[in-house]
């Protein structure tokens, strides 16, 4: 497989594990030369979550901008590009096929090489876009609306999972929280910021540690929730109660509160028994202000090192995947036309050690 630079990495990523369409170029794995991220927030809002058909016909209209954009703000033309890198697993399978089929036409009228990149190793590495960067071993929290993984990172294509959501993701129940008091969607953000402003003691919502597992689990927590509401005379399909004397603020910084009750509580068991002293959050969760303030404190107590990527990299975006792309590009890992999207695949699962992309 033929380079271009001298060597030299210079990436075009493209991302549309969901609903972003994302393109970016990175170079050396490190350096963003652009990171264009489109949202299609109005698109769903309406219907208070992610309509996958929509979502997969909106990346159709606006892939072709995005990466035209993306390669004119890092003034980079096609003959300078190492290498393409694409997301094609996990995520909505008829988002990611949209993008690897425009990322593999790319390839193939340019001759330019093709990388095919799981989405959570682009959450993972998003840590070499940081400075410092962690030293390998380190673990990675990945939380987001689709995962709350936790992984031990010894290498490139060398994790072994922590532990895993047994149910919904921590993101999820964020959203299905918000659709319940009816803040609409995106609901995180909302929550996290009318939380800021509440009483986190004002409602004790269940926090499930399943103490003789290093796995994770919400749906209980926002059944919890939803009886609350209920109650309350809130719900807004069932309300039979009298109103509520709970403010917005502090239902929002209760059930805050919970979720980041369990996470953190997660990531300072498997600091023990992996016994390392980095840690690393991202996803989009990760750009929540209480989980950012609770891992420094931990971090603080414990006496380790805590890498937060900045909020603009911890929702999908195609620089994290370019800067996992830098990694296969140095290792001469390439895919070919060949490469098909998955919707569900482990980061662990064993053919990822040996698959090209």
């Amino acid at each position: 497989m033929s380079t271009k630079n001298n060597g030299e990495s210079i990436i075009l990523a493209i991302d549309t594990s969901c609903d972003d369409t994302s393109a970016a170029v990175v170079k050396e794995g490190k350096e963003i030369l652009s990171n264009i991220v489109s949202s299609q927030n109005e698109i769903h809002e309406k219907f208070g979550g992610i309509v996958p058909e929509l979502a997969s016909r909106r990346h159709i209209e606006i892939i072709q901008a995005v990466v035209s954009e993306a390669l004119i703000q890092a003034n980079i033309g096609a003959d300078r590009i190492s290498a393409i890198a694409v997301t094609w697993a996990p995520g909505l399978i008829g988002s990611l096929i949209v993008g690897c089929n425009f990322a593999k036409a790319i390839a193939y009228a340019n001759k330019i090489p093709l990388i095919g990149v799981h989405h959570l190793e682009g959450h993972i590495y998003v840590s070499n876009l940081m400075n410092p960067v962690p030293r390998y071993p380190f673990l990675a929290l990945v939380v987001s609306g689709g995962h709350t993984s936790l992984y031990l990172v010894k290498g490139f294509k060398n994790y072994t999972q922590t532990g895993v959501t047994r149910d919904d993701a921590a993101g999820e129940a964020y959203d299905k929280v918000a659709k319940m008091m009816g803040f609409g969607y995106p609901g995180g953000p909302l929550i996290d910021k009318l939380a800021c402003k509440g009483n986190p003691r004002a409602i004790l919502f269940p926090r499930a540690y399943m103490r003789d597992s290093m796995d994770f689990s919400f749906s209980g927590l926002k059944t919890a929730v939803r009886n609350f509401l209920n109650k309350a005379g809130r719900y807004p399909l069932q309300a039979d109660g009298e109103p509520s004397e709970y403010k917005d603020e502090d239902i929002c910084a209760s059930f805050q509160a919970s979720v980041m009750d369990v996470l953190l509580n997660k990531i300072k068991e498997a600091v023990k028994r992996e016994k390392t002293e980095r840690v690393l959050i991202s996803g989009g969760v990760a750009a929540n202000s209480g989980l950012r303030k609770g891992l420094t404190e931990l971090s603080d107590k414990l006496g380790i090192e805590a890498f937060i990527p900045p909020k603009n990299l911890c929702t999908d975006n195609a620089a994290m995947i370019g800067a996992a792309g830098h990694l296969y590009y140095i290792n001469n890992l390439f895919a070919d036309n060949s490469l098909n999207p998955k919707a569900n695949v482990s980061i662990i699962d064993p053919q990822m050690r040996e698959m090209k992309g």
